[in-house]
Order: structure tokens, then C-alpha cells, then sequence
């Protein structure tokens, strides 16, 4: 009898047990998906992110992209341009008014945009670069111009830098590290549309390896022969008093709207402008 009443007791605390349990799960679960949500965008809760977003200063309606004039004989109108990125191209934390959306209404070009937040050059999953690059881009579309987001996620999840291949072979790219997807990424765009290829970077903030990253795009350049819009290295343009980044910086890498429209926009128009100009002349 004494063992039945210790066999009854164990199952009523692990009832006890169980009940306690699933009321932890039924509060954590949706606090989860609410943060998820709010911060992150993700979730049934992903509107929460979009409210977030919008009460940022540089998100008011003064900044708003239907404000910008487009550029008078601007050497890309009427031109197809493919811009493949990340958050930072999708407008993650602008309203999905971004890199593109200012360069396009600027420069009067028809826009094809494929991005997808927190993806990266690594080719580790459908969502990458190199998988959208393959799959969801149309490689029979004449583009006149292809430009590529440097991401930051890359960088964000340590994922290795490798070294430059002594080869222009897809095949023999190792898309594993950031540097070998960077060059299949050219040498498919190269040899798929034949126009010039142009990386842009974000600017400066705290991070070694993504400094890395922009040094090896750099190195890139030469052996691939593209253009570069750096927005990391300029002192000038990285030195922004606390209020401008408050108002241009929902954080250290993404830009609200007012930092599209008022900072990187221009400084990425001028430079693309130059190359432009440059390629014209020879």
C-alpha cells in the first residue's frame, strides 16, 4: 500500500508538473512571436515591425520618396537595371523604400529588385544571393546595368572570408566563403547580361569583419574590372553629427528613409555618375 501511495503521488506531481508547463508555453509562445514580430519583421505579428518603423523620425512623411526629382538627362533613363540585396536593399526598416527606389527615381530607370532580408553572398540555402541570382532572376531580361548589395549578414554570422580563385570558372568558385560567392556572383552576371557590374557598400560601423569584406571587394575590382560605390572608407561622408544619425540610421546598418533620400542616395548617385561618365569616355 505505501508503494501504490508513492506511485500515486509521483503522478500527480508530474501532472502538476505538466500543467505547469503548458502555461509557461502558452505565455512564452506568443511573447516570442510578438517580439519576433516587432524586431524582427517575422511571424503573425510582422505588422508590429512596420508600426515600429514608422514612428521613426527619419521615416516621417517629410522624407518620403514621391519628394524626389528626377535627375535631367540622366544616362541610365529608360534603362533596365537588376539590383540584387538584402535588407538593406528590400527597405527593411524604411517601408521598402530604399537603395533602388532613390537611384530609380533619380536616375529614371525601370527597376528590377530582388531581396530578401537577412540573406547572404554565402551560398547556404535557397535564399542566398547566388540561389535568387540563379532562380528568380530572369536571365533572358536585357539588363543594361546589374548592381549587388555587399551584406552585411555575411559578417554579422562570421561566415568565412576564403581567398581569391585563380579562375573565372563558375565551377570553380568556392561559394562557401564570401569571396568565392562574390565571384561567381560577377562571373555569372558578366557572362548572363554582359553589362557592367557595380557593388555598393554600407557605411562605416563596428565591424572587423565586414571591414574585411570591403577590402577584398576592393581587391575584386581589379581582377574583375568593376565598379565599386564605397561608402565605407570616406571620412567625410561617415562623419555625421549624433542628430543626423538618429534621424538618417534606425541602426548601425540600416538606413530609415531620410537616410536613403539625404545621405546614402546621393553620395551612391554621385559615384555611380562618375563610373558611368568614366565608362562613356573610353
Amino acid at each position: 500500500m505505501k508503494k501504490d501511495r508513492n506511485k500515486n503521488g509521483s503522478g500527480k506531481k508530474s501532472g502538476k508538473g505538466l500543467k505547469i508547463a503548458g502555461a509557461v508555453l502558452i505565455v512564452f509562445i506568443p511573447v516570442q512571436l510578438f517580439v519576433m514580430g516587432w524586431f524582427g519583421g517575422l511571424g503573425p505579428f510582422k505588422g508590429m515591425k512596420d508600426v515600429r518603423m514608422g514612428k521613426h523620425p527619419g521615416n516621417a512623411p517629410e522624407y518620403d520618396f514621391d519628394k524626389i526629382s528626377a535627375l535631367e538627362n540622366s544616362p541610365l533613363a529608360g534603362k533596365q537595371v537588376c539590383m540584387l540585396g538584402s535588407s538593406v536593399v528590400y527597405g527593411s526598416a524604411s517601408g521598402e523604400n530604399a537603395v533602388g527606389e532613390y537611384l530609380s527615381a533619380r536616375l529614371g530607370f525601370d527597376l528590377t529588385k530582388e531581396a530578401v532580408s537577412g540573406t547572404t553572398l554565402v551560398d547556404i540555402g535557397e535564399k542566398s544571393y547566388i540561389s535568387r541570382l540563379k532562380n528568380r532572376i530572369d536571365p533572358n531580361t536585357d539588363f543594361d546595368l546589374f548592381i549587388c548589395q555587399l551584406s552585411t549578414n555575411d559578417a554579422t554570422g562570421k561566415r568565412p572570408l576564403g581567398k581569391i580563385s585563380g579562375s573565372t570558372s563558375l565551377e570553380e568558385f568556392d561559394t562557401s566563403t564570401v569571396t568565392g560567392a562574390l565571384e561567381y556572383i560577377i562571373c555569372y552576371a558578366q557572362q548572363t547580361w554582359g553589362c557592367p557590374v557595380v557593388f555598393f557598400t554600407g557605411s562605416r560601423y563596428d565591424s572587423i569583419a565586414y571591414e574585411a569584406m570591403v577590402e577584398r571587394l576592393t581587391e575584386l575590382k581589379d581582377k574583375y574590372d568593376i565598379c565599386v560605390l564605397d561608402l565605407w572608407h570616406s571620412d567625410t561622408f561617415n562623419d555625421l553629427t549624433e542628430e543626423q544619425r538618429k534621424i538618417y540610421m534606425v541602426d548601425n546598418i540600416h538606413p530609415s528613409k531620410a537616410g536613403y533620400r539625404d545621405w546614402w542616395g546621393p553620395e551612391l548617385e554621385k559615384q555611380l555618375l562618375a563610373y558611368l561618365n568614366r565608362e562613356e569616355e573610353k
